[in-house]
């Protein structure tokens, strides 16, 4: 999963959402500078990365991406999740994608002194070409795998892989309908043993 599903996965805490959206940009050594919550963020964010790499609709998903992506199919595969999320926006939340979105960026601005360095330089890029609001558009995705082509050290081809995600659009998105219904009930649970 991106950005979009692990704030919105996080229920409505702030700090949860933190946590949760810096998870990839922290180490466990780095938790000593965050309070519980937030550090609770982080083990959920390392948790729905290991329950989905592990989980067999996402390695579906992943194996018809993987000849010509090789090991960077997960990687396309949580951007292409959120797309499905942010496309299919209405059916998880009552507040329409614009509002929420406007939201999380204002939060994560309200945040900044607390974010690690590499969050703070892409926030910025994040909200001016409004990424979380595009994951719905062909041309956001797009976008983005462009720009993690870009600073890829190989040739990660994902610059290309809207081409797939246009082909097998309709296998793409029962596989994350399937699959979100069981993340969210992981999710609910890992937010009542706090």
């Amino acid at each position: 999963m991106n950005f979009l599903a692990h704030i919105y996965l996080s229920g409505e805490s702030n700090e949860l959402k933190i946590g949760n959206f810096i998870g990839d940009f922290v180490k466990a050594s780095d938790m000593e500078h965050y309070n519980d919550t937030i550090n609770h963020g982080i083990r959920m964010h390392w948790a729905i990365d290991e329950f989905t790499d592990q989980h067999p609709i996402v390695q579906k998903s992943k194996d018809r991406l993987r000849p010509k992506y090789g090991h960077y199919a997960g990687v396309i595969v949580d951007i292409y999740y959120d797309h499905f999320l942010a496309r299919n926006w209405k059916e998880y939340h009552a507040e329409n994608l614009r509002q929420y979105v406007d939201q999380q960026y204002k939060m994560l601005e309200n945040h900044i002194s607390i974010l690690p360095k590499k969050v703070v330089h892409m926030l910025p890029y994040m909200i001016k070409y409004d990424w979380l609001f595009n994951y719905q558009y062909f041309d956001g995705i797009d976008r983005v795998m462009h720009g993690m082509a870009n600073r890829s050290n190989f040739n990660s081809r994902m610059d290309e892989s809207v081409v797939e995600l246009k082909k097998y659009h309709m296998e793409f998105e029962e596989e994350f309908e399937e699959f979100f219904t069981e993340l969210q009930a992981f999710c609910n649970d890992f937010l009542k043993k706090k």
